[in-house]
């Protein structure tokens, strides 16, 4: 059974914090402020594989309330929700992830961004995409006050639902 998913994210851009986008550190006057490294593209990701595997989101399965995610790394979230997926049985087939961002220009960090990815998820890089692109200045982001990662994603061969629409284990 293939299974799609979708994933959205959008952090404030501040002052004085790090500006982190796939696993990358990108050096930047402008940071993300959130309550863990606030990688918007990895969040989304996140979200897009929960929700794939009707497993919920982000927030309920590492919640802002819970100071043991303070500050971490999302591609440890990414490697837990990994996890979580192979106890269901389901494998990535492919993700696509764009990054919303008027500045900086990402185009430089997409190979790095693309290679954390793959080796979290444990895939061939080719089943990773990752784009970059303005909203010519508009919203939020084109103000920049905020940069935004959207992510859809498809898992193959999770496990079949069982009888009355629950999950067989």
């Amino acid at each position: 059974m293939n299974r799609i998913g979708i994933g959205y994210d959008l952090h404030r851009m501040v002052e004085k914090e790090s500006l982190i986008l796939g696993g990358v550190t990108i050096d930047y006057d402008f940071g993300l402020e959130g309550h863990s490294d606030a990688d918007v593209l990895i969040h989304a990701l996140v979200d897009a594989l929960l929700g794939a595997a009707a497993m919920g989101d982000i927030g309920q399965h590492f919640p802002s309330t819970d100071e043991r995610f303070r500050g971490i790394d999302s591609l440890e979230l990414l490697k837990r929700v990994n996890v979580m997926l192979a106890g269901e049985r389901c494998q990535l087939a492919n993700a696509d992830m764009v990054v919303i961002a008027e500045k900086p220009k990402l185009a430089p960090y997409i190979d790095q961004m693309r290679s954390n990815i793959a080796r979290v998820l444990e895939v061939p890089l080719n089943r990773i995409s990752v784009k970059a692109t303005t909203t010519e200045g508009l919203g939020v982001c084109g103000r920049e006050e905020g940069i935004a990662a959207q992510a859809v994603v498809m898992l193959e061969k999770c496990a079949p639902p069982g009888p009355a629409g629950h999950e067989a284990k």
